[in-house]
């Protein structure tokens, strides 16, 4: 998809220059994502959370870090094991002795970006202990909610080669992620770049070095929200994209289609997109746009389609290559 342009500054007040600063920001410490970069974007205007795909070393953690750096937002990761329990991700209560009483320690969810590293590494009761906090924005703890702090996002990254030993996330948490996003590898000119900024003396742990600064902040983060929200959506455009989704569940390599969420998802989505792309009203092409990342997650294949290598985002191009476009 192609990025939105406008330029790049310092501080601004102005919601949709300083999130087009951000990218160029971003790009002092990441090479070669704008595409992630605009998708987590797109993930923060419509509130939602983010699943990134990529193998390792293609600077996932790099990317949110400097993402929080930029929008001067706290972040912080988990390492996702197999003997990770949820209260090491939600919190838990901690006998004090000089007090007599329990006291709420919170976990590392209680951030703004949470970086949830090869989630699918870890049982589903800890993948669970997210939920709440992913749709709820809250963590209950002995009956009483302990709201997360805003913005809060939850980025989750899995390794797509390596599948032994790792628990998949069930389809109820794969549609809590508003959007997938695919991090490749970068081309060679890219590569080369990284390593040249290496020699140079680049340290991804000392973004400050790289001269990364804030440009933006929660309180700009919260007016683009607004914004993005009152986008005005068509109702033909609306039922564009309901027609997309109802045409994946019928699909004959389609055992599960994507659901009702799913289709709030996309016009949640294509609303952010067109806000970036300088926008009061979304089109067809915002839906386009879109569609595969917000919705190939949400689509769970017949086993004799994936033996045939049947993807999702097969499926969603032929549909979209199908569907009547309003005009």
């Amino acid at each position: 998809m192609t990025q939105p342009t406008g330029p790049s500054l310092g501080a601004t007040t102005d919601p949709r220059e300083a999130f087009i600063a951000v990218r160029a920001e971003v790009a002092k410490a990441v090479v070669g994502q704008d595409a992630a970069v605009t998708g987590l974007l797109i993930g923060l205007l419509a509130g939602g959370h983010v699943l990134v795909e990529g193998v390792p070393g293609v600077a996932k953690t790099l990317l949110v870090r400097s993402l929080a750096t930029a929008l001067d937002l706290e972040a912080k990761r988990i390492q996702f094991t197999p003997d990770l329990m949820p209260g090491d991700v939600t919190g838990s209560l901690i006998y004090d002795s000089r007090t007599a009483n329990f006291e709420f320690r919170p976990g590392p969810v209680f951030t703004n970006l949470l970086l949830a590293d090869e989630i699918n590494r870890t049982p589903p009761k800890t993948q669970a202990s997210l939920l709440e906090a992913m749709e709820e924005r809250q963590v209950s703890v002995e009956g009483a909610a302990k709201l997360l702090p805003k913005p809060f996002m939850v980025i989750a990254t899995q390794n797509p080669i390596e599948y032994e030993g790792t628990y998949p996330l069930p389809e109820a948490q794969l549609d809590r992620f508003l959007l997938k996003l695919i991090l490749p590898l970068p081309a060679r000119a890219e590569e080369i770049e990284v390593v040249s900024r290496h020699a140079a003396g680049f340290d991804p742990r000392a973004l400050h070095r790289a001269g990364l600064r804030a440009v933006a902040g929660p309180q700009v983060l919260e007016v683009a929200q607004a914004a993005a929200a009152n986008v005005q959506v068509d109702p033909a455009v609306l039922g564009y994209i309901v027609d997309i989704c109802r045409a994946t569940r019928s699909a004959p390599s389609v055992a599960l289609g994507v659901s009702p969420r799913g289709a709030t998802a996309l016009m949640t989505t294509a609303r952010a997109w067109a806000w970036l792309s300088g926008r009061t009203f979304t089109t067809p092409d915002d839906v386009k746009a879109l569609a595969l990342s917000t919705l190939s997650h949400r689509i769970q294949l017949r086993v004799e389609a994936e033996t045939e290598g049947v993807s999702p985002a097969s499926v969603l191009n032929s549909i979209l290559a199908t569907v009547p476009v309003p005009r």
